[in-house]
């Protein structure tokens, strides 16, 4: 890319950035738009007055606010989100305040490209222009300048493991913080155990898991809640809540049709046929008051068959002390590994009730046959990303496509196009990915959505390293010198190291593409605002239609995370080869933690809390990325012909060698709750009936089913013998 190119990429991308900056300023200010930026706060009941006519009040709210009222308002798992944010941008500052002063004044002064250009004696030798000067590239080979890189190289990766490691212990510190809090929580006294034998004769299956549980726990066992099956009642109930919403809306419709000159009104009418276009046309009110009355009866039949007759191999043990749990959820129940398979129960909003039958077996095929297809998908998607980022270079564009040359040319658009088509490609690409890989984490068997997330997280991280970064990289070369391949196949390798100094232009304008226009939208929240007003305009009538019009949900950590993460195995594969993108990724970080620091203040409302279980997560991949990028130094030195590359080699067995001491130190604490912290006091314990109702889905839970749950029952008798099963619903 020329830096006609880059300039103009940079230059539109920043002022896009401004406009929306603008936009959300002013239009922040406007009472009906308060719903869109202020929904967090509206939420928990704050004041949300815009008063000051300040355009940048909120990075200075951003900036002053503390991680305390960050975990207040948004959760911790936003704050560690924050946090990950915050090491990022510090690796970078740490990073360029060596590499820049120290790499960029050897890359310039030297004159390895000039040499390259004068010795090339065919005319398709590669064509560098000025910013490439700045880059390793311009070292040449065998060069004693080469070592001021190799320290660099060791000075990246020792500011990467000294802040993940003060990084892991100090989210460690607020996720025991959470745990053990004064504020018990239903989860902290349950454990879900998966994998129950077949029931024997003549007992029933609560029976079997009271009995088992009572005999390993005497004095702590309360008591179990046998899952069940809703698939069938989930079906019914939401047939049911979609009839009382419209019932709603007639009503709405039918007060406000109430004048002085009509004051009966006209009763709301509509079609009951496909879409409401065909078919006799009913009286609103009454068809949807026939409607609830009739499934209303129809869910009570559902969960009288659900509760006695589709009961599964999986069940929520109960105990009285927080202790009693946590040393349950740690404890092998069972000399075979397929039977009672007990762990820690999740927060009752993120269960996914669907996969808690799923059998052991059938568990562990899943897991292997989604990791294959995930390769596959990998591998094969590389295919046309390769191409979409090969065929969308303008050199390319002109050789297949000549009657495009005039377009091309156009010095104008060129800059444009050269500027965004390659990064817009890419971004259309990745599109498609997220809902897919979400779909295919939870086809596991996985039992909650945070893990669900972090798999779905994980999968879209390897996607875009290996098809956009890797993609483009190799992409792009291979396309370009497929003639000088073919004459001199053994050259492959050194024309891939040659590339990767030029290519980090197209990485700095799609950086910059991704956080001056990304984080604009994500402040400025158009989308959002535009979708609301149509639909408050248009297609709202009842309060709870609204507030479903403005909900912003969460973070989509699934998505948000890796994208994060491919920013800095970017930054990091190219901060000793082409150290100028430095500066980019630190800009990327910064606008980033404020932008977002803000949406967790005032925007995002959480739909569940892990207590930051994430950040283990986070952690592997940047060391991934670290890994990568170490390898890749290796690789560019070698091809350099430094003699003293072998000096590096012991950094990607360091970062290997620190991964696993971070996981033997911190990892376990994430995974289970330590005695430590389960034996802290608590200010009152839950009662029983409010943990029955946590971890009862809305579909099966009748209110007066659960007022005294002392006694439980045999599940099959009458239903008015309150059985404690609970159900599964679909994911």
């Amino acid at each position: 890319m020329e830096i006609a190119s880059l300039l103009t990429s940079l230059g539109t991308s920043f002022l896009i950035f401004l406009v929306l900056l603008l936009a959300f300023s002013w239009l922040s200010k406007m009472q009906v738009n308060r719903v869109i930026y202020f929904p967090n706060k509206i939420v928990k009941g704050l004041d949300v007055s815009t008063k000051s006519c300040n355009p940048f009040a909120w990075i200075v709210e951003a900036w002053q606010a503390t991680e305390d009222e960050i975990i207040s308002l948004a959760g911790l798992d936003a704050a560690v989100y924050l946090i990950f944010i915050t090491t990022a941008l510090l690796i970078m500052v740490l990073s360029a305040g060596v590499c820049l002063p120290v790499l960029l004044p050897l890359s310039k002064t030297d004159e390895n490209y000039k040499l390259t250009l004068e010795q090339a004696k065919n005319k398709t030798a590669a064509s560098y222009d000025d910013f490439d000067k700045f880059a390793m590239g311009n070292i040449q080979k065998t060069s004693n300048r080469l070592w001021g890189f190799a320290v660099a190289a060791y000075w990246v990766s020792f500011v990467t493991y000294f802040l993940l490691w003060k990084t892991y212990n100090h989210v460690l510190q607020l996720r025991t913080r959470e745990q053990a809090s004064l504020e018990s929580k239903p989860e902290q006294f349950v454990v879900l155990v998966r994998d129950i034998p077949p029931v024997p004769v003549g007992k029933t299956r609560k029976e079997q898991v009271d009995s088992f549980f009572r005999r390993l726990y005497p004095e702590t066992f309360e008591t179990s809640l046998i899952v069940t099956d809703i698939s069938e009642a989930h079906k019914v109930w939401k047939k049911l809540e979609g009839y009382r919403k419209s019932l709603a809306r007639a009503e709405v419709i039918f007060e406000k049709s109430k004048t002085v000159k009509n004051p009966e009104g006209m009763r709301p009418l509509h079609k009951t046929g496909i879409l409401g276009l065909l078919g006799p046309k009913v009286d609103s009110i009454d068809f949807y008051n026939e409607k609830i009355k009739d499934f209303s009866a129809k869910l009570e039949t559902k969960q009288k068959i659900t509760l006695i007759e589709k009961q599964v191999a999986a069940a929520f043990i109960i105990f009285n002390s927080r202790p009693a749990a946590a040393a349950a959820s740690q404890v092998v129940h069972s000399q075979i590994a397929d039977r009672w398979t007990v762990m820690a129960a999740t927060e009752p909003r993120q269960i996914l009730w669907k996969n808690l039958a799923m059998p052991f077996y059938q568990r562990m095929i899943r897991e292997k046959i989604i990791y294959i297809i995930v390769f596959l998908a990998i591998v094969f998607y590389l295919i046309p990303i390769t191409f979409v980022s090969a065929l969308t270079t303008l050199d390319n564009l002109r050789k297949l496509l000549p009657f495009l040359k005039p377009v091309v040319d156009n010095k104008a658009l060129k800059s444009i196009l050269e500027a965004y088509l390659p990064q817009l490609a890419l971004l259309v690409f990745l599109a498609f990915l997220p809902t897919i890989l979400m779909i295919l984490s939870k086809a596991e068997g996985i039992p909650s959505e945070s893990h669900a997330v972090r798999a779905s997280s994980g999968k879209y991280f390897y996607f875009v390293v290996f098809n956009v970064f890797l993609g483009v990289t190799i992409g792009g070369t291979l396309f370009e010198s497929l003639k000088a391949i073919e004459k001199q196949p053994n050259s492959i390798v050194t024309l891939l190291g040659n590339s990767l100094p030029p290519n980090a232009t197209f990485f700095i304008s799609f950086v910059a593409l991704k956080f001056f226009v990304g984080y604009g939208l994500e402040l400025s929240r158009l989308v959002s605002l535009v979708i609301y007003h149509i639909k408050r305009r248009f297609l709202c009538k009842t309060e709870e239609e609204v507030e479903e019009a403005w909900a912003p949900g969460g973070f989509g950590y699934a998505t948000r995370v890796p994208n994060d993460m491919l920013i800095i195995t970017i930054a990091l594969c190219y901060s000793v080869i082409a150290p100028m993108i430095l500066p980019f990724a630190f800009v990327y970080f910064i606008v980033g933690w404020f932008v977002l620091r803000n949406q967790a203040l005032n925007v995002y409302v959480a739909s569940y809390e892990s207590n930051g279980i994430m950040w283990p997560h986070m952690h592997t991949r940047i060391l991934s990325a670290l890994f990568l990028s170490q390898i890749t130094m290796i690789g560019y030195f070698t091809i350099k012909k430094f003699y003293y590359s072998p000096l590096l080699l012991p950094l990607p067995l360091v970062t290997l060698v620190f991964g696993y001491v971070c996981k033997k130190c911190f990892y376990i604490s994430f995974c289970i709750t330590s005695m430590e912290v389960a034996c802290n006091d608590v200010k009152e314990v839950p009662s029983l009936s409010s943990v029955v109702e946590a971890f009862t889905p809305p579909c099966i839970f009748v209110e007066d089913k659960f007022d005294d749950v002392e006694q439980f029952e045999d599940a099959r008798s009458t239903i008015s013998s309150r059985t404690t099963s609970i159900n599964t619903s679909i994911a």
